[in-house]
């Protein structure tokens, strides 16, 4: 288990964490943009683009609100954070 870092408070994270395109393509088989998620962006990774303030739709290889809008409710749930939390740190990114 390694801890991350968010907005001064130290989260745990558990490794055995999904592939971002295996979530998504499972959980929204309907939604055509998930062919087109990075094949091996991780939640973890994703998490790590946050809090270096990077740009997570270069990340996820994905531009869509509504994708990013998804990814960023199941970190938050995976992290044990609100999506407020998580949305609040990509906005520190602009």
């Amino acid at each position: 288990m390694t801890n991350f870092q968010l907005r001064g408070f130290v989260y745990p994270f558990n490794a055995n964490m999904n592939n971002i395109k295996e979530y998504y393509t499972t959980t929204f088989p309907t939604d055509e943009l998930g062919a087109e998620l990075n094949e091996t962006a991780e939640f973890q990774g994703l998490y790590t683009v946050l809090c270096m303030q990077h740009d997570v739709y270069d990340y996820i290889n994905v531009t869509d609100s509504l994708v990013r809008e998804r990814l960023f409710e199941r970190l938050a749930e995976m992290y044990g954070l609100s999506y407020d939390d998580v949305y609040n740190q990509w906005l520190l990114a602009d």
